[in-house]
């Protein structure tokens, strides 16, 4: 059924005859509108998220024409607002620690204006989780358009994906394998245009999780940035958001627990990153449904990796979209689906999937044929423990087999700085045996919880050859990363959780079957070091990043401000 125009929020604004309703009028019209172009029409907001700042996000200004298309084909009237593009790789210290500052710029955007619906432009790690934060606060109707990943690289003849194939040819220049004129040149072969990482990393993980939860056109997040499906893909976006204003289609419409399941679904068969864990939780957690860490392992233990992309496989997100991208994955694991949940298209989520097919069944493998099997390894694997009481985190799939359940000596450092001097000591005492150890990089106390937890393998121990070992940090990775790394530990050591009460030498268990991670320590010993454990003292006392860290929840919990989460009854702003 479609509303009147007269019901639309933006009626507030341009509706009136007072003093107010003639201001806003007369200032649009300033701008060059036309009273026709704007007045009686739903009113649609482009939150982008473009910078030049954040390569990935590069070609969005692009985009949002494109939407201004399809939005004025609509009868719609499209208004484009920036928003902090929180670009991965340049803000330093972590994205992380912008998602909050984002998700409150876009919910206070919607709500200070007068916006019937929303586009969101994003894509990159953050931006993803941050955006849709604050649609599902504000609860208007929202669709969201994904950046898109970048092409393919190639070096010398291999194919080669950003992140992951960073990772590796810096081990392979730390060991003498590459030269430093070939480091150089690989800097301009491997990121070859504008968009998202090409690995199945943070940006896609997250991009395909939302559109399988049905907050896409359905299938839009595999289109690489770069194709002229793009930006039809986007049109259509403005298309539609004009649809679902008058539908009154909002985030609270189509968000159940079941649409969350059928995103941990998706993540799974993705082999996606660990940082998904912290954003759905959060993003649950505005949506008001329950979903932690419990769940995911359950789910993880049902579907095995199916995508054959870099991390866990050997193909890049081109290769992805060309085998039939999301709809086919999804319709692989349609059995693991709840077919009946609600699309921003209107439509069933079965009825999306009903014609997909796949055009390469070795880049969108089977359930029977999966690049990692669940004996060997799964997406995401939760450990607790009297190191982690409220849960650590392994992508078990991405780990060398033989640490999965390994005993070994800790070596603790308090800081990257610190650890990084220290593991470039090609004299080191280290062994295979050896649990590397980062702590203070978690939300509060790095902070905002950096991707320090891919720690590096020490130049002792690559110089024999060693290429993977047990890594611990109360921080995160990046999603294009691998090795046997566990991350979340929470409580984090900052706040005094066990991490902080680890020491040199100490035996650290790791069992993942089991799901635990100890520390070989005494009861009685850790009641006396937990004594004498003193809080680092804050590094900030003003800025946002104060107030970050007053407020934000630790990792089990999604690491979002306590006075944001949940469903908030927010009243329309006063206009007199």
């Amino acid at each position: 059924m479609s509303r009147p125009i007269s019901e639309l929020r933006s009626q507030r604004w341009y509706a009136s005859n007072d003093i107010r309703g003639f201001a806003h009028r007369q200032r649009t019209q300033q701008m060059g509108m036309r009273r026709e172009e704007f007045m009686g029409k739903p009113v649609i907001g482009i939150i982008n998220t473009w910078s030049e700042m954040s390569p990935c996000h590069s070609h969005l200004r692009d985009r949002a024409e494109a939407v201004k298309r399809g939005v004025w084909q609509a009868g719609g009237y499209p208004v484009e607002l920036p928003a902090l593009s929180v670009g991965e790789v340049m803000v330093k210290p972590t994205t992380m620690l912008y998602r909050n500052f984002l998700a409150m710029e876009a919910e206070e955007l919607l709500r200070s204006h007068p916006i019937d619906g929303c586009v969101l432009l994003g894509g990159c790690d953050k931006s993803t989780p941050g955006l849709l934060m604050g649609a599902i606060s504000m609860d208007l109707p929202a669709i969201f358009c994904p950046a898109g990943p970048m092409s393919n690289g190639q070096w010398r003849g291999t194919k080669t994906g950003a992140g992951t194939h960073t990772k590796t040819y810096f081990d392979k220049l730390r060991r003498g394998e590459i030269t430093d004129k070939d480091w150089v040149d690989l800097e301009s072969r491997m990121t070859r245009s504008a968009g998202t990482c090409n690995t199945m990393g943070t940006a896609s993980t997250m991009t395909s999780i939302v559109d399988a939860m049905g907050l896409t056109l359905t299938g839009a997040s595999s289109i690489p940035a770069v194709d002229s499906g793009h930006p039809r893909m986007a049109s259509l976006c403005g298309e539609r958001i004009v649809s679902m204003v008058l539908e009154d289609l909002k985030p609270s419409s189509i968000l159940t627990r079941e649409s969350f399941l059928n995103g941990l679904a998706a993540y799974m068969a993705l082999g996606g990153s660990t940082n998904a864990s912290i954003h759905l939780i959060a993003m649950a957690g505005r949506a008001g449904i329950p979903l932690d860490l419990e769940d995911m392992a359950e789910i993880s233990g049902k579907i095995p990796v199916l995508a054959n992309l870099f991390p866990s496989g050997t193909y890049l997100m081109e290769d992805f979209h060309f085998a039939g991208g999301l709809r086919a994955l999804l319709a692989k694991v349609a059995d693991h689906l709840d077919l009946q949940a609600k699309t921003v298209e209107g439509r069933a989520l079965g009825e999306a999937i009903a014609d997909a097919e796949c055009w390469n069944d070795d880049v969108i493998r089977n359930l029977d044929n999966p690049v990692v099997p669940l004996e060997q390894g799964r997406t995401l694997a939760l450990l607790t423990g009297n190191l982690a009481p409220k849960g650590a985190i392994i992508k078990s799939s991405a780990a060398d087999p033989k640490f999965l359940k390994h005993e070994g000596p800790a070596l603790v450092f308090d800081d990257p700085g610190t650890m990084m001097r220290v593991l470039d000591d090609p004299d080191l005492d280290v062994t295979e045996d050896t649990v590397l150890v980062l702590r203070n990089a978690g939300p509060v106390g790095a902070p905002g919880m950096p991707e320090w937890g891919n720690l590096p393998i020490p130049k002792a121990l690559l110089k024999h050859g060693v290429k993977d070992i047990v890594r611990i940090c109360d921080g995160r990775m990046s999603g294009t990363h691998y090795g046997t790394c566990i991350l979340h530990v929470s409580p984090e050591s900052a706040i005094g959780g066990p991490l902080a009460l680890l020491r040199t030498g100490d035996i650290v268990a790791l069992d993942v079957a089991a799901g635990r991670l100890d520390m070989r320590v005494s009861d009685e010993e850790l009641e006396r070091r937990r004594a004498e454990f003193t809080p680092p003292r804050p590094l900030y006392e003003t800025s946002f990043t104060a107030l970050y860290q007053r407020h934000v929840s630790q990792a089990h919990e999604g690491c979002d401000f306590d006075f944001l989460s949940g469903v908030r009854n927010m009243p329309e702003p006063a206009i007199f």
